[in-house]
């Protein structure tokens, strides 16, 4: 199926968008048995151009937009699946068509509620990398409850990732340029890292291998908050 948009294109993200096919709904016994609804998401990874990649390592990133980081990425490190998650509609289908006209055998997309997803749908240990870069801070106090990062976040990112037996594995990746948001995570860090009995370790940033010169990530909004001369801030949350 294609979508018209923007400026008249015609969009199809039909082969890399998840389904309901690949993703049915969360079943009523979910409720009192929360694995239930848990899928196996190297599933979605199958058959993609004609090879079996249900083997390698899976990365998340949570807030794809238009997919800038996910098209460079991907096309780097081929050995490595990844899902992006958007929740806006019109942002996924340009995402989702970026990835196909890039032939990217290794990205699916799926719009839904990221944190919800980790929580009714995500196995046990198995997914390496949780990246989540330029998230929505929701300045407003009442908005708070919104934020992605929350202590129940970081309780269902800790169960998804896989052990960190090895150096980019068991890995939450931050990025924001909202200097309010970053004290909020500040605050978990606090809560969350730094002890003998903690459930993470936190890390400086590595940035990754797509990122151009002068760049964290090199995603559309770091691009523009840079024009505007805000600062970045980021680190690593490694599971213990």
């Amino acid at each position: 199926m294609s979508f018209g948009l923007a400026r008249g294109k015609e969009l199809d993200p039909s082969p890399i968008s998840v389904t309901e096919t690949d993703l049915p709904p969360l079943p009523d016994e979910a409720i009192g048995n929360p694995t239930a609804g848990r899928v196996d998401l190297s599933q979605w990874f199958v058959n993609v151009g004609g090879e079996d990649r249900r083997a390698l390592p899976l990365h998340i990133e949570i807030g794809s937009g238009k997919g800038t980081f996910l098209v460079q990425q991907a096309a780097i490190e081929p050995e490595v699946n990844f899902l992006g998650i958007e929740w806006a509609g019109e942002f996924l289908v340009y995402g989702a068509d970026r990835v196909r006209r890039a032939g990217l055998r290794n990205v699916r997309m799926l719009r839904t509620d990221a944190t919800e997803f980790l929580r009714w749908r995500v196995a046990d240990g198995t997914v390496d990398v949780i990246h989540l870069y330029f998230s929505d801070p929701w300045p407003k106090t009442r908005h708070h409850k919104n934020r992605v990062m929350q202590d129940s976040f970081l309780e269902e990112a800790h169960r998804v990732l896989k052990p960190a037996a090895a150096s980019g594995v068991g890995e939450l990746r931050l990025v924001t340029d909202h200097d309010e948001l970053w004290a909020w995570y500040q605050r978990h860090f606090e809560r969350w890292t730094g002890k003998p009995d903690s459930r993470y370790e936190l890390l400086p940033f590595e940035r990754p291998t797509s990122a151009g010169e002068g760049e964290l990530v090199g995603s559309n909004f770091e691009r523009k908050y840079k024009q505007e001369g805000r600062p970045f801030h980021a680190a690593v949350m490694k599971k213990k």
